[in-house]
């Protein structure tokens, strides 16, 4: 509670009625700053060249987990490194073992269409078989396989991220 301060011959103070938020604004402004520093770092950081897929956008879950072949064929899962021999347990860590969680696996351009389905073969024998292929999406282009062909042309349209779409 507050009081208000006044000249008066009794020896007890008012009480003021009015609230005061300086406190609340303090408290307020704390947590602003503690969720600007934690929100970038909720975010994967390895440097990928996606290609561009102009499926529709899924939502996203909660705590997605990344699986990255990058241009050198090595794995990361989130911002870690991860040997291809430790793939499994490392998996098994990050998703608590649970098997039916959906791996979001996003690879470089320059990767071999060999050397993906090599991981996810790995991926299938550590027993994760929802796999989703992270892409860029392609901005006003038409899901036809004319259109594919055209669109690999860096001219072709400008692409914007995605935050998933699903394997077939």
């Amino acid at each position: 509670m507050a009081a208000k301060l006044q000249s008066s011959d009794s020896d007890e103070l008012a009480e003021n009625h009015e609230i005061n938020v300086t406190p609340f604004i303090d408290v307020i402004l704390v947590l602003l700053i503690i969720f600007m520093v934690a929100a970038p770092l909720s975010t994967v950081d390895v440097a990928v060249d996606l290609p561009a897929s102009n499926a529709a956008v899924q939502p996203r879950p909660d705590k997605p987990v990344y699986l990255t072949v990058k241009g050198d064929l090595g794995l990361a899962l989130g911002n870690d490194d991860v040997p291809r021999q430790t793939l499994g347990p490392t998996l098994d860590r990050a998703t608590e073992g649970k098997k039916d969680t959906r791996i979001f696996l996003r690879a470089d351009k320059a990767v071999a269409y060999g050397e993906l389905m090599e991981v996810m073969n790995l991926l299938r024998a550590a027993g994760y078989l929802k796999i989703a292929l992270v892409g860029l999406e392609m901005a006003g282009q038409p899901a036809t396989p004319a259109a594919g062909a055209a669109a690999s042309s860096p001219a072709a349209a400008p692409a914007t991220p995605a935050p998933g779409t699903p394997a077939p």
